[in-house]
């Protein structure tokens, strides 16, 4: 079966998940790390990316960006892939593939779940195991948004400066909303849209999505469609 085209729209925020080939990974140590997150700044300015949030994990990492152009988000992802395969494989004396074969993405409805998206790339090295809060862990975009440091690579999207009239106030109100976690439901539609290529969305917000690409936004209903009748 042929593959689907990607669900990729302009002004919209993708959550971007790039994997490690068979779970490998793609940091070693803190030098990778920043030759990553260099690409992204560098890259984002180029194919005109507004990065929201990201999470560097060992074998792995997620994004949250919206592209001003349909073309933007898959030009940006293969720029940076291409080069940081080069560098790392030169740097660490291998050769071969990298990555587990394309990035995997999905498009959210962006009032009900930006927020909580950028909680869920918070917690991934909560959930891992590797930190007891999202602040203490050094490699995300948490600490910017929570005021424990200046992060330049990050656009704060409107719904996060809604959260309060004063930096302090927006501080405090994003560090309470990813204490509070994830429910259960929507950390499940997060994982399984991206790793499938759909959107993420209320019913009224996928068929408005529907209406503005030919690509097929959710998942084919299991069987064969029914038959015409004569």
């Amino acid at each position: 079966m042929a593959r689907l085209p990607r669900l990729t729209l302009a002004d919209q925020p993708h959550h971007v998940i790039q994997r490690g080939n068979n779970r490998q990974a793609v940091f070693i140590d803190r030098a990778d790390r920043e030759m990553l997150l260099g690409l992204l700044g560098e890259n984002a300015a180029r194919f005109g990316i507004a990065l929201h949030a990201y999470v560097l994990m060992d074998n792995h990492f997620h994004l949250l960006a919206t592209p001003s152009s349909a073309d933007g988000l898959p030009q940006w992802m293969q720029a940076i892939g291409r080069r940081y395969v080069r560098y790392f494989n030169d740097r660490h004396g291998r050769s071969g593939t990298l990555w587990e074969g394309r990035y995997k993405s999905a498009l959210i409805q962006t009032d009900r779940y930006l927020l909580a998206c950028m909680a869920y790339i918070d917690l991934n090295p909560v959930r891992a195991g590797i930190a007891a809060e999202a602040r203490d862990y050094p490699w995300s975009s948490h600490a910017h948004y929570a005021g424990l440091r200046h992060d330049k690579l990050l656009t704060p999207h409107p719904l996060y400066w809604a959260l309060g009239n004063t930096p302090f106030a927006r501080e405090a109100a994003y560090a309470d909303l990813v204490r509070a976690g994830v429910p259960a439901t929507d950390q499940a539609e997060l994982t399984e849209a991206t790793l499938h290529g759909w959107a993420v969305g209320d019913r009224d917000f996928l068929e408005s999505l529907q209406k503005a690409t030919p690509r097929r936004v959710l998942k084919a209903r299991p069987g064969r469609p029914p038959a015409a009748q004569s």
